[in-house]
């Protein structure tokens, strides 16, 4: 069983620290707001006061922070894991972040004498509840197969896709497809709605045939019902489309959709929705029609 320590515990960080916990880890917290580290530490775990404070005993540094100046701070910056853990520590990240950082803060700490590896999940609040995260991992294949038993117990579908960056990548992609669907479903369902069709009825059968998908079947009730209570925010999808458009524009890569997707998000932002469920983008797709 590992020394874990586990920097952000928000609403995905908090469940994955707690399943650690409950594997029989020795997991420490740390959260810039110390009252999120309260479900860890009723479960039996603790919490430290700083960055440094958790990570000085750890054989395991997991990361689950909102974006990549996060990641870099807490790695890099004074007081932070590559000033105060112990050489060999390995380094999760569970961020979603951009690929080329990643890749520079891999070679900053293979310097430093640190294993690292990125692993972005997907799955949503209910996936890191549930244990239940597809989780991509780039790194080396030493460094992932030290990371499986703590990947294994937070994720069900565990791949190692690549060197260092390389799961950063496989998740841009990943928030590209998630977006597009939905863009596409919530203008079916405002197609549907525009005809007076039963669109319970007529997501039951689509559901059925080749258009089923995940997207439809967990994020087409919240549609239905206008009820948008966030488990991935609208923000958050706006700055992975941001990874995803930068990404693509580098590597000479054209993406029409994921431009169209991320311009629709932003549109919902500002429309003052993105602290909703990005199942919200409902909504600004309806502005368009005036039907919301």
């Amino acid at each position: 069983m590992a020394r874990i320590a586990f920097i952000g515990l928000g609403i995905m960080g908090s469940p994955m620290a707690v399943h650690l916990h409950n594997a029989g880890h020795r997991v420490v917290g740390y959260n810039r707001t110390p009252d999120k580290t309260r479900a860890l530490v009723e479960a039996g775990g603790s919490a430290a006061a700083s960055v440094a404070e958790a990570v000085a005993d750890a054989d395991v540094v997991a990361l689950m922070v909102t974006d990549t100046p996060d990641v870099v701070e807490i790695l890099t910056g004074e007081g932070g894991v590559f000033e105060t853990a112990r050489p060999g520590t390995l380094v999760i990240d569970f961020s979603t972040i951009r690929p080329d950082v990643t890749a520079d803060l891999a070679e900053q700490a293979r310097r430093k004498g640190f294993r690292i590896i990125d692993a972005p999940v997907s799955g949503g609040e209910a996936g890191a509840r549930n244990a239940t995260l597809s989780i991509m991992v780039g790194g080396t294949e030493e460094d992932f197969a030290a990371a499986r038993p703590v990947l294994d117990v937070v994720g069900r579908t565990v791949v190692h896709v690549g060197p260092n960056g390389s799961g950063q990548t496989v998740k841009a992609a990943n928030q590209l497809i998630v977006a597009g669907h939905l863009a596409v479903l919530a203008e079916a369902v405002v197609f549907l709605e525009a005809y007076g069709v039963d669109t319970a009825a007529a997501i039951e059968v689509l559901g059925g045939g080749l258009a089923h998908s995940a997207i439809m079947e967990h994020k087409a009730p919240q549609m239905l019902d206008r009820s948008f209570e966030p488990g991935f925010r609208l923000d958050l999808h706006h700055k992975d489309l941001g990874i995803v458009t930068s990404a693509a524009r580098e590597a000479g890569v054209v993406t029409p959709v994921a431009a169209l997707a991320a311009q629709l998000v932003a549109a919902a932002r500002a429309s003052g929705d993105g602290n909703l469920d990005h199942s919200a983008l409902f909504r600004t797709v309806a502005r368009l029609s005036g039907r919301e």
